[in-house]
């Protein structure tokens, strides 16, 4: 028996559009697209994203050793006053000036802005530079002995430093050197 298929689908203009132009519904697929490009455009794009991500990274990550941008020790440590001398003989320091204002009745306190300097922090064995320079006398080294603390000051030593006798708090820690659950004793470095 010959039979005749129950449906007949209709011609319309987009068989004649698929004959004369051919059949896009392939590339309209995923799997289509892919079989349009070959492996070598697909690593060519690839690698022009790679290198894009990797240049983004490099002109966005790049050091900017400005004053605006202190983003390392190097950087604090070439900032201090008679740096070589400072790095020798103690550690150098970002100095922070700001005066405090209470007031009792109401009670208020007000703080100014502060002042960011460099500085240096010298090691008690290392003084006698200050000594001999004649920036601190017998008295002021007697005193600040007395008292367990070190000398820090701001300036070169050259001109008009500004010396003062300074104590080392470490009651408050750094939270950045020994993270929680860490045991152990600070190193002998970092006592002045």
């Amino acid at each position: 028996m010959n039979r005749r298929p129950r449906y007949t689908p209709p011609r319309s203009r987009d068989r004649d559009y698929e004959r004369s132009y051919g059949d896009d519904s392939r590339a309209s697929s995923p799997g289509g697209l892919l079989a349009k490009l070959n492996y070598a455009m697909i690593a060519l794009i690839g690698g022009i994203f790679v290198l894009g991500v990797g240049l983004g990274l490099v002109f966005s990550s790049t050091a900017n050793f400005s004053p605006e941008n202190v983003a390392s020790r190097e950087v604090i440590d070439r900032s201090a006053p008679n740096a070589e001398l400072c790095v020798q003989l103690g550690a150098s320091a970002i100095v922070t000036e700001l005066r405090v204002y209470v007031t009792l009745n109401p009670f208020n306190v007000f703080v100014t802005q502060p002042v960011m300097q460099p500085g240096c922090v010298l090691r008690r064995n290392n003084w006698s530079i200050l000594e001999q320079q004649k920036l601190v006398d017998g008295q002021q080294v007697q005193s600040c002995k007395n008292r367990m603390n070190t000398f820090g000051y701001t300036g070169p030593l050259e001109g008009k430093p500004k010396i003062d006798c300074i104590f080392q708090n470490e009651a408050g820690g750094n939270l950045f050197v020994n993270p929680a659950g860490a045991v152990g004793p600070r190193p002998d470095t970092d006592k002045f």
